[in-house]
This record gives C-alpha cells, structure tokens and sequence, in this order.
C-alpha cells in the first residue's frame, strides 16, 4: 500500500466518526498549546528579570556586611555593621583600586512615610550625591541633592514613583517642593526618579532617598554610623571581576584579615545576581513545561484508547481487507497513520491556539495587573517541540492498536458480528 493510499484511508476513516476525532484530537491540543504558552510566559519572565537587572547597571558590585567565620561556619549574615564610611572612602582612592569609578554607602531606614491624610510605606535609603549614577537612575523632575545636603544633613529627599502615586496622585511636578513626613520628621521633596518598573526582581520605584547624614541624624533610630551595603561602580561590565578583587583586597587590608575566608563582609556583583535568577528563572520555565506536558500524555491515552474502539469497530473491514491480500504492514501502517493524523492535526491546531493567546496575552499583559505580568515570548524550540512530542505520541500511543489489527486472523475477523 502506498503512503498517499494510507492516508486517504485514514482520512475516511477518521472523518466517518468526525465528533470523536475532534474530542479526541482536543486533548492534543490543549496539551501543545499549554506547553507553548506556559513556555512563553516562563521566557517572558526570565527575559524580563534580566532586563530589569540590566537597568539596574551591568557594571555594579555590592559590598554587605556580614559577622566573621570561625572554624568555617559563618556566624549571621549581616548582623554586625562591619562596613564604615572609611571603607568607602578607601574603595574611592583611585591608587588603590583604578577600576572603580565611584563606591557610595547605603544606609536603609524604616519608610513610613505620610503626606497629608496620604500614608505609604516604601524603602528608604540613605545615601550620597552619586546615587543616582551609581544606581542607574535617572531624576525626572527637580534635582537629586547635592554634597553640601550630605554635608549639612539636610532633610531633603527624592521620591520614586510608585510614592508619587500613592501620596501624590502620580503627579511628579506636584510632588516637588512638599514637605512629606518620614518617621515623623519633615523632609522636603527635592526631586523625582524616572519609572524603572517593577516586575521580577521587585519594585524598584518604590524607593525614597535621603542624604546618608539625614539618615544617621533623623532615621536610623539612634543606631549610630551604620553602613547596611556598599555599591561599587566598576568603570566597565569587563572590568567588574577586577573591581569585586580590588574591592575585597582593600577591605581585607583595611580589617585587617589575612584569611579571605574569615571575612566580615560579602560581595556580589551583578552578573552573580543575574546568573542566579536566570538559573531561577530557567527551572521555572522548565517546570511549567513539564506540569503542561502531562496533558499530552493524557492527549495521547485518549488516542489509544479511540485506536482500540476503532479497530474493534472495524474488524470486518480488517479481515475482508487481509483475505483480499493486505500485508500485515498494510493493516499496521493505515493505523499508525490514523493515530499520527490525528495527534499531528491536533498539535497543529495546539501551536495555533497557543502562539494566539500568548499574542493576546502579549498586547493586554500591560493592562494587567498594572503591567506586572511580563508579556509572553513564544519560542521557535518549544513550538517545534511540542509538536514533534504531539506527534510522537501519536506514534507511541498507535503502535499497540495497529499491532493488534495487523495481528487478528483474516478468518476470525470475518466471523466478527
């Protein structure tokens, strides 16, 4: 029998039983589509996750303390203060470390934040005039404050905008030039951030910025000159694993560690964080795949199970087509067909249905959610995928009813009432 007469025959004979085939060619469909739009929306949110890495610098380094390890065991993670100002200003002596172009220190403080009958809570950190190009940020209203604020502890602050929609109705120009209340005590709005988003790695607009010294001054309850985190600006992405070395030398010189083991501080520099949630992100992509491919399976027990009833149904027709002279292989190959067509339509079918909600998704997924949701990337390899797996379950599923048509006794078929 040749292939084109087999499956002609398929054809006919799937299309005789036409609501069956179409429940059962759905189950394929399901499956391929949910594998191709969960794989889309695991993309999308890996491709935005480093993205908003990216924004936040690619060429950053930071620098936590953390307690000092005796006999290898690390005794807490940042429950001594172990950094000073004089850290800092050593990482910014240029002789020592000509690959960092700029370290500010991080002072982070309660947020609870009111203006008017407004109140929000949003983090809030204490830092200096460099700020904003150390952290990739950009003021899009006003100004960032400048040294002379740092030096006179000046209470003085710059919003994100998430704070500016909450306090301020998402207005920036009316935000600037207010006086807001952080822990209770007055601090004039001097400026604004830019939008940066706020999906993966958090929301990186709901941040509020003071000078270092105001923070030590008026925030920090008391708590002395603490330094929560160091972030070190390399002169290059390339030249970041040299910054983290010539960071970690000077801080070892300065605290006097022979041992870079025993060390009382950690650094990670961006491409660390990266590759952590892209490992993250990967197995959250895999994952999601997987839960959507045991509908496949399930697709293909429902092909196998319809293969069974059809070749019962259709005994007869299998023995006056052997005592006319059909070969096993005839039999076997017209219902391997059958089952193939019908797990191969419905993954056709599948890749049209998902590639579309994944586009719909696409065009809506910034009116959900306040564009939270990333929008899904639908990947050539998981489309192949899914339907060579569609497909192939057909394939795997067929094979155990088409050997058993192709096996029945041309006589015994005949009798079959």
């Amino acid at each position: 029998m040749k292939l084109f007469e087999a499956l002609a025959l398929a054809i006919a004979g799937l299309s005789a039983n036409r609501l069956r085939s179409g429940l059962t060619m759905l189950g394929i469909l399901i499956g391929v589509a949910a594998v191709i739009l969960l794989v889309a929306v695991g993309n999308g949110t890996s491709v935005q996750v480093q993205n908003q890495v990216q924004s936040l610098g690619s060429n950053i380094v930071y620098i936590y303390p953390s307690s000092a390890r005796v006999g290898g065991v690390s005794q807490g993670f940042g429950s001594a203060q172990t950094l000073t100002q004089q850290d800092v200003d050593a990482l910014n002596d240029h002789s020592q470390a000509p690959d960092i172009v700029t370290a500010i220190p991080v002072a982070v403080a309660s947020g609870q934040m009111a203006y008017q009958n407004q109140n929000w809570f949003a983090s809030t950190s204490g830092s200096t005039q460099d700020f904003p190009q150390v952290r990739n940020y950009q003021v899009s209203n006003g100004s960032f404050f400048t040294a002379g604020d740092v030096r006179s502890s000046a209470k003085v602050v710059v919003l994100g905008q998430t704070v500016v929609d909450n306090l301020f109705g998402g207005d920036p120009s009316a935000a600037v030039g207010k006086t807001i209340k952080i822990q209770r005590q007055s601090f004039r709005v001097v400026g604004t951030f830019a939008a940066k988003g706020s999906a993966g790695l958090g929301n990186q607009d709901n941040v509020a910025v003071v000078p270092i010294s105001s923070a030590w001054a008026y925030l920090t309850g008391g708590r002395g000159k603490n330094i929560g985190q160091i972030v070190v600006q390399a002169t290059s992405s390339d030249s970041v694993p040299a910054a983290q070395q010539e960071a970690t030398q000077i801080l070892l010189n300065r605290h006097n560690i022979g041992d870079p083991t025993q060390a009382d501080f950690q650094t990670q520099s961006q491409q660390d964080i990266l590759s952590t949630f892209s490992q993250i992100t990967g197995a959250l992509t895999v994952l999601l795949g997987s839960i959507a491919a045991i509908s496949l399976v399930v697709g293909g027990i429902g092909i196998m199970n319809i293969m069974l009833v059809t070749v019962t149904e259709r005994t007869r027709e299998i023995g006056i087509r052997k005592a006319i002279g059909a070969r096993r292989s005839d039999i076997l190959l017209q219902f391997l067909i059958e089952s193939m067509f019908l797990s191969g339509l419905g993954g056709l079918l599948g890749i049209l249905v998902g590639a579309g909600l994944a586009s719909w998704l696409n065009r809506t997924s910034l009116q959900i959610a306040g564009g939270a949701l990333p929008p899904p990337i639908v990947s050539v390899p998981s489309v192949l995928l899914a339907f060579g797996v569609s497909v192939g379950i057909g394939l795997f599923f067929g094979i155990y009813p088409a050997n058993r048509a192709a096996a029945l006794n041309p006589i015994e078929a005949l009798r079959y009432e």
